[in-house]
């Protein structure tokens, strides 16, 4: 037995799903979760929530508490932002995902989200994984960008000890010497090695992964066919202008190919894509 007990595949005797709201996680049916870095403003976040309806995305992702490495830099809007998500699920129907930072936050951001976020720089916060844990929700645990696979299950540990199994596992990318033509190496090996030693849903996010916007919609239809659950992405209204990540968000209009080039691999992997069942004959016919 590995030293990740809880989360192994083998003591669960196979893949496991759960549900969040009406969708269920880790199922053959990949998931897709988009929407900007941070909420900026009710607007750019109200344009961004009808896209991903638009586009058949059942969840909006969107950060209100943001971790920057400059204090200078924008930082979310803070409970105000969850105010702007909550709207934004109340007016479209999506589900919404969000990142967490600190313990002080857990019960704040647990009244307006669906699933809590456990960010790349968290990964080894231990007690704020416990924390999260315990507000009973489904969760989301990012790989550390300096973790290795080990590490990122042995975080997942301290999750599941406090018995909340609703955990999704996301491979983000890790740090690597190139900077100048990718912002991460986003490592889909990761992503079969995690499906390998774990029975939990793992995603992948090709927009930290990449750092690159131009290499989010080929790197999504890498991911899938590497047997990722579902996708985190991110997108904007205006990426030349946000005040966070630009570089790496496509642009609303983009969801559309997204759309169609995720639900083409997905059918090649005898998969499809988790939208409106109206969207996905679309897109399949297109």
């Amino acid at each position: 037995m590995p030293e990740y007990r809880q989360v192994s595949r083998a003591r669960h005797g196979g893949a496991a799903s759960f549900r969040v709201g009406d969708i269920e996680v880790g199922s053959d049916r990949v998931v897709m979760m988009c929407g900007p870095c941070a909420v900026e403003s009710r607007q750019q976040l109200l344009d961004t929530a009808d896209a991903v309806r638009d586009a058949g995305f059942p969840f909006l992702r969107g950060g209100a508490f943001k971790p920057r490495s400059s204090p200078y830099s924008f930082r979310g809007m803070l409970q105000e932002g969850l105010e702007i998500l909550a709207e934004a699920r109340e007016r479209t129907g999506l589900l919404i995902i969000t990142e967490v930072m600190s313990e002080a936050d857990v019960d704040l951001i647990a009244r307006y989200t669906d699933v809590l976020q456990i960010g790349s720089r968290s990964m080894h916060t231990f007690r704020l994984l416990e924390a999260i844990a315990d507000a009973g929700k489904p969760m989301m645990l990012k790989r550390g960008f300096h973790a290795t696979i080990k590490e990122w299950l042995l975080a997942a540990e301290y999750i599941l000890g406090r018995g909340n199994e609703r955990l999704i596992l996301c491979e983000r990318g890790i740090r690597s010497f190139d900077s100048e033509f990718t912002r991460n190496v986003l490592d889909l090996s990761a992503v079969q090695v995690a499906k390998r030693e774990t029975h939990l849903p793992v995603f992948a996010d090709p927009s930290h992964g990449t750092g690159k916007a131009d290499l989010v919609i080929p790197m999504a239809k890498a991911s899938v066919a590497a047997g990722a659950d579902g996708l985190l992405i991110e997108c904007h209204p205006d990426p030349l202008n946000a005040l966070c990540d630009g570089d790496q968000s496509i642009p609303n209009a983009a969801l559309e190919e997204l759309a169609r080039g995720v639900e083409r691999m997905a059918q090649a992997m005898d998969r499809t894509m988790l939208g409106s069942e109206e969207r996905v004959r679309e897109l399949a016919a297109f």
